[in-house]
């Protein structure tokens, strides 16, 4: 499937509709209304949740980008939140689970595509414990599937995101 990089989508100013002369260029600078758009990257998190067992959650994806695909629980963090409310926030929407601890594990940039749009991301993954493994129940629109696990090489190259094969392999070396 072939995509563009978002900045590639600002043929017309946002705010004003002038047409972009320079598409693709970084910063995006309407010559009209002088509007600037840095596209920077957007900041997301993931879960590296285990249990008791030191066995890892991984879970399959249930929409694109990745669909089919397995993961870790995360996403996108909001305005207004600290990584770490993200982190709390993805993992209870995506799996019912209540993080009790939280620490970083490794830092990467990623990229996301969807809808045949590129956006730059970094991705920031954290090794969390959990209050209660048992209460684990998935959002159904986000995931399918979920295996508690020693990763293997089947679950590695079949990763909906690099980042995520990259935190895991980090993870195995603890």
């Amino acid at each position: 499937m072939q995509h563009e990089p978002i900045e590639a989508a600002f043929r017309y100013c946002p705010r004003c509709g002038a047409p972009n002369p320079n598409v693709g260029s970084i910063p995006f600078c309407c010559a009209e209304c002088g509007m600037t758009q840095f596209f920077g990257p957007v900041a997301a998190v993931g879960a590296l949740v285990t249990d008791q067992k030191s066995r890892l959650l991984l879970v399959r994806r249930a929409r694109e980008p990745g669909k089919g695909k397995w993961g870790l629980p995360g996403g996108f963090v909001d305005r207004g939140e600290t990584i770490e409310q993200a982190l709390s926030r993805e993992v209870l929407e995506e799996t019912c689970l209540v993080v009790d601890k939280a620490d970083l594990l490794t830092t990467g940039p990623n990229q996301y595509v969807y809808a045949g749009v590129s956006a730059h991301v970094i991705d920031l993954f954290y090794v969390c414990t959990v209050n209660n493994v048992t209460e684990l129940k998935l959002a159904d629109d986000e995931l399918s599937h979920f295996e508690w696990s020693h990763p293997t090489a089947e679950h590695l190259n079949n990763m909906a995101f690099e980042s995520n094969r990259i935190a895991i392999e980090i993870w195995m070396q603890l």
